[in-house]
């Protein structure tokens, strides 16, 4: 039998058509290579409008580069990053952060994926003292590994603290777009004008192929971020293939369009879940679905489709929607959910 993965990761999904297009378009003739081409040129002009003209961009290949090198240019080897223990730079990239940033990371305990001043105030005792590692950036995740979003003040919460605390605020923006459907922003207003230092931005969960970005708002981190991407292996040859799918993302606002539906088909989902008395153990604020399956279901519905087991103590599982899900898929997977609970 074969499963459906539909539900695993907005990564499942495939590439929006005019993402693809655009691609296509830009495989004719010939350009220059490393980012001196006519498409990275437009793209970052894009990037420009929508995040402030004075912004660094830089496009790389995945997000856990866009992540560690945001972290390298943000730091030295005796410094600390601060981050939720559910922090993708925590739990999913292999160590890659304290291996290439040569940082170490520190992690607070959350049941949201939300971290407030709070909890980081403590780690301030550290500073000066030569025994320890020295706090230099606060990292959030907008979303949030549990799919709840910041809101601009509480950003700009920890942006002051940050700044005040002689840190540096670094987002982890994989699914900002999804963010800002929810909340109704622009791109600015949940990076520079909260006060983010610097942004890793993704497109690949929304509909692009492959590529992220990152955004330099500090302009003290972005005169030597070129070659810390060189040394750190990102720096793309054929860049247009990377760049002209942001013109196509931004334009006609498909970025937008694309994390509203996301959104909109996680709260279908959510609903049609809550009809067979699943419990959701999250909000549903962008495209994600924390619920708790009964064990019994676990393995019959598996067997149908893939996706995370969160946490195996509670049997809560994560299901994904993406620019893709349409209410059918959701109808068909929640009708062979009720089969499965008898």
């Amino acid at each position: 039998m074969k499963i459906n993965n539909m539900f695993a990761s907005d990564n499942c999904s495939g590439v929006h058509p005019e993402i693809f297009k655009a691609m296509e378009q830009a495989n004719r003739g010939y350009e220059i290579s490393y980012g001196d081409d006519k498409y990275t040129g437009k793209a970052i002009k894009i990037f420009k409008e929508k995040f402030g003209g004075s912004v660094g961009v830089f496009f790389v290949l995945t997000g856990t580069a866009a992540n560690v090198l945001s972290i390298t240019a943000a730091s030295n080897t005796y410094n600390s990053v601060i981050c939720a223990e559910t922090a993708h730079i925590n739990v999913d990239e292999c160590g890659a952060p304290e291996k290439f940033a040569g940082i170490k990371l520190q992690t607070i305990r959350t049941n949201s994926g939300k971290i407030v001043v709070s909890q980081i105030e403590k780690f301030l005792n550290q500073k000066g003292v030569e025994h320890h590692s020295q706090p230099k950036i606060i990292s959030i995740s907008e979303v949030t590994e549990y799919g709840t979003i910041y809101t601009p003040d509480e950003i700009k919460s920890l942006a002051d603290f940050a700044h005040s605390n002689d840190m540096y605020l670094h987002m982890d923006g994989a699914r900002l777009s999804n963010a800002c459907a929810f909340l109704g922003c622009d791109l600015r207003e949940l990076t520079g004008e909260a006060g983010v230092d610097i942004l890793s931005f993704g497109g690949t969960k929304n509909g692009m192929m492959l590529g992220e970005s990152v955004v330099i708002f500090n302009s003290d981190l972005n005169n030597n971020f070129k070659y810390i991407r060189k040394q750190g292996m990102q720096l793309f040859s054929k860049m247009r293939y990377i760049s002209t799918q942001f013109v196509a993302f931004f334009n006609g606002d498909l970025w937008l369009k694309n994390a509203k539906h996301a959104n909109e088909m996680a709260q279908v989902l959510a609903e049609k879940l809550s009809h067979l008395n699943i419990k959701i153990t999250n909000k549903v604020e962008a495209n994600a679905v924390f619920a708790i399956f009964p064990k019994h279901i676990l393995k019959k519905i598996r067997e149908k489709y893939f996706f995370y087991v969160w946490n195996e103590e509670h049997n809560e599982v994560r299901l994904m929607t993406s620019f893709n899900t349409e209410v059918k898929d959701i109808e068909k997977f929640a009708s062979d959910l009720r089969n499965c609970l008898g």
